[in-house]
């Protein structure tokens, strides 16, 4: 596995590949009924819950980036039929807290606190049916 980390607090960026394909969010949701409700809901299909959780062990270990971010992301999908969806990656690259209000803490620590801070988004598309991955670097504005 090609991960590669810089100290956030001194360069400012961080660079590394997830492995796999990811899956396209707005396509790759199915219904279920809640048990305690008995309504719908729409969660991840078992694709995009497979790739969450292996991705989730190839980012690499840092200190968050802080401020306005800027992303680019090479993915090559195994084939055309994908489409091309980054916000899993975004998601994935989150902090990821449990609780609410003084009960809130970090239970996950990303490249960067949330999504918003991206600022600015660059995304390619390729075609690698022998190596599916997404090449990522974050860096500040």
């Amino acid at each position: 596995m090609e991960a590669t980390s810089i100290d956030s607090e001194s360069s400012g960026y961080a660079q590394f590949t997830i492995y796999g394909e990811p899956a396209s969010k707005a396509n790759s949701r199915r219904v279920v009924i809640n048990s305690m409700s008995l309504k719908p809901m729409l969660i991840k299909s078992v694709k995009a819950l497979n790739y969450w959780h292996a991705a989730t062990l190839q980012l690499p270990r840092m200190t968050p980036l802080t401020g306005p971010l800027r992303v680019t992301i090479h993915i090559w999908y195994a084939n055309e039929r994908s489409d091309l969806d980054e916000s899993v990656l975004l998601d994935l690259m989150q902090n990821r807290y449990t609780g609410k209000g003084k009960a809130r803490r970090l239970c996950w620590t990303g490249i960067y606190d949330n999504d918003r801070q991206v600022r600015e988004r660059h995304v390619y598309h390729g075609i690698d049916a022998e190596n599916p991955r997404a090449r990522v670097l974050v860096e500040r504005m």
